[in-house]
Protein backbone atom coordinates (compact mmCIF):
# COMPACT_ATOMS: atom_id res chain seq x y z
CA UNK A 1 0.00 0.00 0.00
CA UNK A 2 1.07 3.45 -0.96
CA UNK A 3 1.83 6.42 1.77
CA UNK A 4 -1.81 7.33 2.74
CA UNK A 5 -0.81 10.57 4.72
CA UNK A 6 -2.88 12.41 2.65
CA UNK A 7 -5.37 9.74 1.43
CA UNK A 8 -8.67 12.38 0.30
CA UNK A 9 -8.83 15.95 -0.24
CA UNK A 10 -10.61 18.58 1.74
CA UNK A 11 -7.92 18.88 4.93
CA UNK A 12 -8.64 22.45 5.34
CA UNK A 13 -7.61 22.44 9.03
CA UNK A 14 -4.24 21.40 8.14
CA UNK A 15 -4.00 23.71 6.42
CA UNK A 16 -5.75 26.78 8.36
CA UNK A 17 -2.91 25.56 10.99
CA UNK A 18 -0.38 26.18 8.82
CA UNK A 19 -0.74 29.45 6.47
CA UNK A 20 -3.73 31.28 9.56
CA UNK A 21 -6.29 31.27 6.49
CA UNK A 22 -8.25 29.39 4.40
CA UNK A 23 -7.83 28.08 1.46
CA UNK A 24 -9.47 28.06 -1.89
CA UNK A 25 -9.71 23.88 -1.95
CA UNK A 26 -10.11 22.43 -5.21
CA UNK A 27 -8.87 19.46 -3.53
CA UNK A 28 -13.04 18.28 -2.63
CA UNK A 29 -14.94 17.56 -5.58
CA UNK A 30 -18.46 18.94 -3.67
CA UNK A 31 -21.06 20.91 -5.48
CA UNK A 32 -20.06 24.53 -6.46
CA UNK A 33 -23.20 25.90 -5.01
CA UNK A 34 -23.74 26.35 -0.74
CA UNK A 35 -25.97 23.71 0.80
CA UNK A 36 -29.49 24.76 0.00
CA UNK A 37 -30.66 27.22 2.43
CA UNK A 38 -34.26 24.55 2.92
CA UNK A 39 -31.79 21.47 3.85
CA UNK A 40 -30.16 23.98 6.54
CA UNK A 41 -33.89 24.54 7.94
CA UNK A 42 -34.51 21.26 7.25
CA UNK A 43 -31.51 20.58 9.84
CA UNK A 44 -32.44 23.03 12.18
CA UNK A 45 -36.01 21.93 12.83
CA UNK A 46 -34.61 18.52 13.36
CA UNK A 47 -32.59 19.56 16.39
CA UNK A 48 -36.24 19.34 18.34
CA UNK A 49 -35.88 15.69 18.11
CA UNK A 50 -32.01 15.49 18.54
CA UNK A 51 -32.52 14.27 22.39
CA UNK A 52 -34.22 11.35 20.82
CA UNK A 53 -32.39 8.78 18.91
CA UNK A 54 -32.77 8.27 15.27
CA UNK A 55 -34.42 6.13 13.71
CA UNK A 56 -32.01 2.71 12.98
CA UNK A 57 -33.24 1.75 9.63
CA UNK A 58 -34.22 5.24 8.85
CA UNK A 59 -37.57 4.85 7.48
CA UNK A 60 -38.48 8.30 6.33
CA UNK A 61 -35.79 8.72 4.41
CA UNK A 62 -35.32 4.83 2.46
CA UNK A 63 -38.93 6.11 1.35
CA UNK A 64 -38.43 9.37 -0.01
CA UNK A 65 -35.16 7.36 -1.51
CA UNK A 66 -37.82 5.48 -2.98
CA UNK A 67 -39.30 8.72 -5.34
CA UNK A 68 -35.71 10.01 -6.27
CA UNK A 69 -34.30 6.73 -7.62
CA UNK A 70 -37.65 5.99 -9.25
CA UNK A 71 -37.97 9.91 -11.23
CA UNK A 72 -34.36 10.70 -11.46
CA UNK A 73 -33.07 7.15 -12.32
CA UNK A 74 -36.42 5.84 -14.02
CA UNK A 75 -35.86 2.57 -11.28
CA UNK A 76 -39.12 1.42 -9.22
CA UNK A 77 -36.74 0.41 -6.32
CA UNK A 78 -38.52 -0.76 -2.71
CA UNK A 79 -37.49 1.07 0.29
CA UNK A 80 -36.76 -2.60 1.60
CA UNK A 81 -33.67 -2.88 -0.99
CA UNK A 82 -31.90 0.45 0.45
CA UNK A 83 -29.68 1.00 3.42
CA UNK A 84 -28.44 3.83 4.55
CA UNK A 85 -25.10 4.88 6.17
CA UNK A 86 -22.79 7.81 7.77
CA UNK A 87 -21.81 8.60 4.20
CA UNK A 88 -21.04 6.23 1.55
CA UNK A 89 -17.88 5.44 3.00
CA UNK A 90 -19.59 4.18 5.87
CA UNK A 91 -21.36 1.76 3.81
CA UNK A 92 -17.75 0.29 2.13
CA UNK A 93 -16.56 -0.19 5.44
CA UNK A 94 -19.62 -1.79 6.46
CA UNK A 95 -20.11 -4.23 3.28
CA UNK A 96 -16.68 -5.67 3.58
CA UNK A 97 -17.00 -6.19 7.27
CA UNK A 98 -20.23 -7.94 6.55
CA UNK A 99 -18.96 -10.02 3.79
CA UNK A 100 -15.17 -10.32 4.60
CA UNK A 101 -13.74 -11.17 1.34
CA UNK A 102 -11.09 -13.36 1.08
CA UNK A 103 -9.94 -12.09 -2.39
CA UNK A 104 -11.12 -8.80 -4.05
CA UNK A 105 -10.32 -7.26 -7.02
CA UNK A 106 -10.10 -2.97 -7.42
CA UNK A 107 -8.51 -1.05 -10.39
CA UNK A 108 -5.42 1.52 -10.26
CA UNK A 109 -6.12 4.16 -9.75
CA UNK A 110 -9.41 4.48 -7.84
CA UNK A 111 -10.66 5.69 -4.52
CA UNK A 112 -8.73 4.75 -1.62
CA UNK A 113 -11.26 3.78 0.68
CA UNK A 114 -11.96 0.18 -0.78
CA UNK A 115 -8.74 -0.60 -0.27
CA UNK A 116 -8.30 0.54 3.30
CA UNK A 117 -12.21 -1.18 4.26
CA UNK A 118 -10.62 -3.92 2.04
CA UNK A 119 -7.37 -4.68 4.59
CA UNK A 120 -9.23 -4.09 7.73
CA UNK A 121 -10.68 -7.31 7.14
CA UNK A 122 -7.14 -8.86 5.31
CA UNK A 123 -8.30 -9.23 2.15
CA UNK A 124 -5.97 -10.61 -0.25
CA UNK A 125 -6.08 -7.28 -3.07
CA UNK A 126 -5.73 -7.81 -6.95
CA UNK A 127 -5.23 -4.77 -8.46
CA UNK A 128 -6.39 -4.10 -12.17
CA UNK A 129 -4.14 -1.64 -13.55
CA UNK A 130 -5.57 1.24 -15.62
CA UNK A 131 -3.37 1.88 -18.53
CA UNK A 132 -2.82 5.50 -19.27
CA UNK A 133 -2.66 5.77 -22.79
CA UNK A 134 -6.32 4.33 -22.81
CA UNK A 135 -7.09 6.96 -20.74
CA UNK A 136 -7.48 4.92 -17.89
CA UNK A 137 -10.61 3.49 -19.12
CA UNK A 138 -11.82 0.17 -18.37
CA UNK A 139 -12.82 -2.01 -21.33
CA UNK A 140 -13.51 -5.41 -22.09
CA UNK A 141 -10.24 -6.35 -21.61
CA UNK A 142 -11.30 -6.79 -18.04
CA UNK A 143 -14.17 -9.62 -19.53
CA UNK A 144 -11.10 -11.57 -20.19
CA UNK A 145 -9.35 -12.10 -17.02
CA UNK A 146 -12.50 -12.23 -14.96
CA UNK A 147 -13.39 -15.21 -17.61
CA UNK A 148 -10.67 -17.19 -16.40
CA UNK A 149 -11.47 -20.53 -14.69
CA UNK A 150 -8.65 -19.57 -12.27
CA UNK A 151 -9.58 -16.17 -11.33
CA UNK A 152 -11.85 -15.87 -8.36
CA UNK A 153 -12.71 -12.85 -6.13
CA UNK A 154 -15.40 -12.66 -3.75
CA UNK A 155 -16.01 -8.70 -4.26
CA UNK A 156 -15.06 -6.65 -6.95
CA UNK A 157 -15.58 -2.58 -6.61
CA UNK A 158 -16.06 0.12 -9.55
CA UNK A 159 -16.25 3.35 -9.62
CA UNK A 160 -18.50 5.24 -12.02
CA UNK A 161 -17.61 7.49 -13.14
CA UNK A 162 -13.95 6.88 -11.75
CA UNK A 163 -12.71 8.71 -8.87
CA UNK A 164 -9.62 10.29 -9.76
CA UNK A 165 -9.90 10.09 -13.29
CA UNK A 166 -13.71 10.68 -14.10
CA UNK A 167 -13.26 8.27 -16.79
CA UNK A 168 -16.80 6.31 -17.21
CA UNK A 169 -16.93 2.06 -18.20
CA UNK A 170 -19.84 1.21 -21.17
CA UNK A 171 -22.96 -0.11 -19.63
CA UNK A 172 -22.77 -3.24 -21.89
CA UNK A 173 -18.79 -3.51 -20.25
CA UNK A 174 -20.45 -3.63 -16.75
CA UNK A 175 -23.48 -5.51 -17.48
CA UNK A 176 -20.93 -8.26 -19.02
CA UNK A 177 -19.47 -8.31 -15.54
CA UNK A 178 -22.14 -8.61 -13.61
CA UNK A 179 -23.24 -11.86 -15.64
CA UNK A 180 -19.67 -13.24 -14.75
CA UNK A 181 -20.02 -11.80 -11.45
CA UNK A 182 -23.28 -13.91 -11.14
CA UNK A 183 -21.86 -17.26 -12.33
CA UNK A 184 -18.83 -17.23 -9.83
CA UNK A 185 -20.91 -15.84 -6.56
CA UNK A 186 -19.48 -12.31 -6.62
CA UNK A 187 -20.38 -9.34 -5.47
CA UNK A 188 -19.84 -6.36 -7.11
CA UNK A 189 -20.14 -2.96 -6.03
CA UNK A 190 -20.55 0.17 -8.22
CA UNK A 191 -19.88 3.17 -6.76
CA UNK A 192 -22.54 6.15 -8.59
CA UNK A 193 -21.32 9.05 -6.26
CA UNK A 194 -20.88 11.51 -9.55
CA UNK A 195 -23.28 10.35 -11.40
CA UNK A 196 -25.30 12.72 -11.36
CA UNK A 197 -22.81 15.28 -12.63
CA UNK A 198 -23.05 13.12 -15.85
CA UNK A 199 -24.33 14.02 -19.01
CA UNK A 200 -26.91 11.57 -20.04
CA UNK A 201 -26.35 9.55 -16.93
CA UNK A 202 -29.16 7.14 -17.44
CA UNK A 203 -27.11 5.46 -20.44
CA UNK A 204 -24.37 4.66 -17.38
CA UNK A 205 -26.18 4.25 -14.35
CA UNK A 206 -26.99 0.17 -13.36
CA UNK A 207 -30.04 1.10 -11.18
CA UNK A 208 -32.39 -0.53 -13.96
CA UNK A 209 -30.42 -4.44 -13.23
CA UNK A 210 -30.68 -4.21 -9.95
CA UNK A 211 -33.30 -6.64 -9.53
CA UNK A 212 -31.71 -8.61 -12.44
CA UNK A 213 -28.88 -9.25 -10.61
CA UNK A 214 -29.02 -10.00 -6.81
CA UNK A 215 -24.63 -9.85 -7.11
CA UNK A 216 -24.86 -6.19 -7.15
CA UNK A 217 -24.65 -3.77 -4.79
CA UNK A 218 -25.09 0.04 -5.43
CA UNK A 219 -23.31 2.96 -3.80
CA UNK A 220 -24.81 6.63 -3.89
CA UNK A 221 -24.14 9.76 -1.21
CA UNK A 222 -25.40 13.11 -0.38
CA UNK A 223 -21.94 14.54 -0.08
CA UNK A 224 -21.78 15.71 -3.35
CA UNK A 225 -24.15 16.96 -5.41
CA UNK A 226 -25.95 18.46 -2.14
CA UNK A 227 -23.02 20.29 -0.34
CA UNK A 228 -23.59 17.96 2.17
CA UNK A 229 -19.60 16.40 2.86
CA UNK A 230 -20.03 17.44 7.10
CA UNK A 231 -23.38 16.19 7.67
CA UNK A 232 -22.02 12.74 6.10
CA UNK A 233 -25.37 10.69 4.24
CA UNK A 234 -25.05 8.10 1.68
CA UNK A 235 -27.02 4.65 0.79
CA UNK A 236 -26.78 1.51 -1.09
CA UNK A 237 -29.27 -0.31 -2.77
CA UNK A 238 -29.30 -3.97 -3.34
CA UNK A 239 -32.39 -6.54 -4.56
CA UNK A 240 -30.12 -9.04 -1.94
CA UNK A 241 -32.23 -8.38 0.92
CA UNK A 242 -29.89 -10.57 3.19
CA UNK A 243 -26.88 -8.71 2.09
CA UNK A 244 -29.27 -5.36 3.07
CA UNK A 245 -29.61 -7.14 6.70
CA UNK A 246 -25.93 -8.37 7.39
CA UNK A 247 -24.57 -4.77 6.06
CA UNK A 248 -26.73 -3.11 8.63
CA UNK A 249 -25.94 -5.54 11.35
CA UNK A 250 -21.96 -4.60 10.21
CA UNK A 251 -21.79 -1.45 12.24
CA UNK A 252 -23.36 0.59 15.07
CA UNK A 253 -27.46 0.94 14.88
CA UNK A 254 -27.55 4.42 14.48
CA UNK A 255 -25.28 5.34 11.75
CA UNK A 256 -27.61 8.22 10.54
CA UNK A 257 -28.33 11.27 12.93
CA UNK A 258 -31.72 12.80 13.16
CA UNK A 259 -29.99 15.73 11.32
CA UNK A 260 -28.75 13.96 8.76
CA UNK A 261 -31.71 12.02 8.01
CA UNK A 262 -33.99 15.39 7.97
CA UNK A 263 -31.38 17.01 5.17
CA UNK A 264 -31.34 14.32 3.20
CA UNK A 265 -35.43 14.17 3.35
CA UNK A 266 -35.68 17.42 2.48
CA UNK A 267 -32.53 17.07 -0.61
CA UNK A 268 -34.54 14.94 -2.77
CA UNK A 269 -37.04 17.81 -3.35
CA UNK A 270 -34.04 19.93 -4.09
CA UNK A 271 -35.01 19.77 -8.17
CA UNK A 272 -34.21 23.09 -9.35
CA UNK A 273 -30.56 22.83 -7.47
CA UNK A 274 -29.72 19.93 -9.25
CA UNK A 275 -30.58 20.94 -12.56
CA UNK A 276 -28.77 24.37 -11.53
CA UNK A 277 -25.61 22.37 -10.03
CA UNK A 278 -25.48 19.95 -13.12
CA UNK A 279 -25.56 23.17 -15.68
CA UNK A 280 -22.78 24.66 -13.36
CA UNK A 281 -20.38 21.83 -14.18
CA UNK A 282 -20.72 21.49 -17.50
CA UNK A 283 -20.04 25.14 -18.07
CA UNK A 284 -17.00 25.39 -16.14
CA UNK A 285 -15.70 22.28 -16.58
CA UNK A 286 -14.97 23.50 -20.24
CA UNK A 287 -13.65 26.39 -19.12
CA UNK A 288 -11.11 25.18 -17.03
CA UNK A 289 -10.58 22.23 -19.81
CA UNK A 290 -9.47 25.06 -22.66
CA UNK A 291 -7.15 26.73 -19.74
CA UNK A 292 -5.46 23.48 -18.99
CA UNK A 293 -5.21 23.08 -22.92
CA UNK A 294 -3.95 26.53 -23.55
CA UNK A 295 -1.32 25.87 -21.08
CA UNK A 296 -0.44 22.95 -22.89
CA UNK A 297 -0.72 20.40 -20.31
CA UNK A 298 -2.36 16.76 -20.63
CA UNK A 299 -5.70 16.21 -18.69
CA UNK A 300 -8.30 13.62 -18.90
CA UNK A 301 -11.45 14.05 -20.32
CA UNK A 302 -13.51 13.57 -17.26
CA UNK A 303 -17.05 13.41 -16.88
CA UNK A 304 -17.19 13.85 -13.40
CA UNK A 305 -16.93 17.27 -11.17
CA UNK A 306 -13.46 17.20 -11.48
CA UNK A 307 -10.26 17.01 -14.12
CA UNK A 308 -7.32 14.84 -13.57
CA UNK A 309 -3.98 16.45 -15.05
CA UNK A 310 -0.42 15.72 -15.41
CA UNK A 311 2.20 18.31 -14.93
CA UNK A 312 5.56 17.79 -17.07
CA UNK A 313 8.80 17.25 -15.50
CA UNK A 314 9.63 20.85 -15.78
CA UNK A 315 6.76 22.01 -14.54
CA UNK A 316 6.40 19.66 -10.90
CA UNK A 317 9.08 21.04 -8.89
CA UNK A 318 7.51 23.40 -6.49
CA UNK A 319 4.44 23.48 -7.95
CA UNK A 320 2.11 22.44 -5.10
CA UNK A 321 3.98 23.94 -2.34
CA UNK A 322 3.49 27.26 -4.27
CA UNK A 323 -0.41 26.73 -5.25
CA UNK A 324 -0.80 26.17 -1.36
CA UNK A 325 1.59 29.35 -0.40
CA UNK A 326 -1.12 31.40 -3.12
CA UNK A 327 -4.12 29.82 -1.04
CA UNK A 328 -5.34 27.38 -3.52
CA UNK A 329 -5.39 23.70 -2.44
CA UNK A 330 -5.67 21.18 -5.22
CA UNK A 331 -5.13 16.82 -4.97
CA UNK A 332 -2.24 15.74 -5.54
CA UNK A 333 -2.53 12.25 -6.86
CA UNK A 334 1.10 10.38 -6.57
CA UNK A 335 0.00 8.39 -3.97
CA UNK A 336 -3.17 6.92 -5.64
CA UNK A 337 -1.83 3.03 -7.41
CA UNK A 338 -0.97 3.64 -10.80
CA UNK A 339 -0.49 7.30 -10.71
CA UNK A 340 2.79 8.34 -10.21
CA UNK A 341 4.47 11.72 -9.23
CA UNK A 342 3.00 15.06 -11.21
CA UNK A 343 -0.53 13.49 -11.68
CA UNK A 344 -2.57 16.23 -9.62
CA UNK A 345 -6.81 16.62 -9.61
CA UNK A 346 -9.12 19.71 -9.29
CA UNK A 347 -12.54 20.37 -8.85
CA UNK A 348 -15.25 21.89 -10.89
CA UNK A 349 -16.98 24.75 -9.03
CA UNK A 350 -18.44 27.91 -9.55
CA UNK A 351 -17.27 30.76 -12.10
CA UNK A 352 -15.72 33.32 -9.52
CA UNK A 353 -13.80 30.72 -7.78
CA UNK A 354 -13.07 29.05 -10.80
CA UNK A 355 -10.93 32.22 -11.85
CA UNK A 356 -9.36 32.64 -9.05
CA UNK A 357 -8.33 29.25 -9.14
CA UNK A 358 -7.08 29.63 -12.86
CA UNK A 359 -5.65 33.01 -11.76
CA UNK A 360 -3.16 31.63 -9.39
CA UNK A 361 -2.73 27.91 -10.89
CA UNK A 362 -1.44 30.07 -14.24
CA UNK A 363 1.20 32.04 -12.31
CA UNK A 364 1.79 28.92 -9.93
CA UNK A 365 2.53 27.42 -13.12
CA UNK A 366 4.49 29.81 -14.83
CA UNK A 367 6.95 29.86 -11.66
CA UNK A 368 5.79 33.86 -10.49
CA UNK A 369 6.75 34.21 -7.36
CA UNK A 370 4.15 33.69 -4.91
CA UNK A 371 1.99 36.09 -2.61
CA UNK A 372 2.82 36.68 0.68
Amino acid sequence: MKDKKMVHGGDYLSYYEKYNRMPLDYSENTSPLDMPNRIKEAIIESLELARRYPDPINRRLRNKLTEFISDFYACHVKSENIICGNGAADLIFRVCLAKKPKKALLMAPTFAEYEQALSLVDSEIDYYILEEKNNFKIDSKILNKLRDDKEHYDMIFICQPNNPTGILTERDVLVDLLKICKNKDTLLIVDECFMEFVDNYEDYSLFSEIYNYDSLFILKAFTKLYAMAGVRLGYGVSSDIKLIDDIRNAGQPWSVSVMAEYAGVQAIDENEYVEQVREIVLEEKIKIKAFLCNLGIKYIDSAANFILFKLDNNHIENFKDNTLKNGLMIRDCSNYIGLDEGWYRIAVKSKIENQEMMRIFKKCYEGEKYDS
